[in-house]
């Protein structure tokens, strides 16, 4: 099993776009959670991510994460994470 962080900001159409993209390619049986790094009040998330959004993470069961993309969606990159949590 496997699900998505997306780390976005408000207003913007990258985030828009790539949040898009990916529930067109993983479905909507795919769970996302987003979260807004300006509004999270946290400052480490804000310092990891502030020119980066949208990060993509790919988030396993058993706690692996991994950053897949940032800026625009990485097909391959999410091809082959969803291939290696479904075997």
């Amino acid at each position: 099993m496997f699900s998505f962080v997306l780390y976005s900001r408000s207003y913007c159409h990258l985030c828009e776009d790539m949040l898009s993209a990916l529930k067109k390619l993983a479905g909507d049986e795919v769970m996302v959670e987003v979260i807004d790094i300006d509004a999270a009040g946290n400052e480490a998330l804000l310092a990891a991510y502030d020119e980066l959004v949208p990060v993509l993470i790919g988030r396993r069961a058993g706690g692996s994460d991994r950053q897949l993309c940032h800026y625009f969606l990485d097909e391959s990159k999410l091809s082959a994470f969803v291939s290696g949590a479904r075997s």
